[in-house]
């Protein structure tokens, strides 16, 4: 199980080194014609650079036009900030009541042997209310 794992790998071999080697007849014939390219056309290209530049200025302005940092927004004073808190908190109790309350009546509900039509529609309503609840509730 721990056997020792015997490598007959050159250790300069390297993931660069093997790329270099499969793919530079590529990349020299690129690099050939790209300098043959910048030889004969070396004014093309500068302009080229320059409204390649310009358009990147003229879409960044136009595309962003809020580049302005915004302003601090105004932070609501610490009562209200625990004042709403403390609603949630009320609120959650609320509806941890009311939770329990349905559950008990759907629990009640599902024992019956035989449900009647008033029985059915208490329990659609029941059960859409916990849904309801589980909704708004915060996770």
């Amino acid at each position: 199980m721990f056997r020792k794992i015997h490598s007959n790998r050159d250790p300069r071999d390297t993931l660069y080194r093997e790329l270099k080697k499969e793919f530079s007849a590529y990349t020299d014939k690129g690099s050939r014609f790209s300098q043959v390219l910048a030889a004969k056309y070396p004014r093309f290209l500068f302009g080229l650079m320059t409204a390649l530049l310009l358009v990147s200025a003229v879409l960044a302005i136009w595309l962003h036009p809020k580049m302005v940092p915004p302003e601090k927004t105004n932070t609501r004073p610490q009562s209200a900030v625990l004042n709403g808190g403390f609603d949630r908190i009320l609120a959650a109790g609320a509806a941890l009541g009311q939770t329990i309350r349905l559950r008990r009546q759907v629990d009640s509900i599902t024992a019956k042997t035989v449900l009647n039509k008033s029985d059915s529609i208490t329990l659609v309503r029941d059960l859409d209310s916990l849904q309801h609840i589980r909704l708004t509730l915060p996770h």
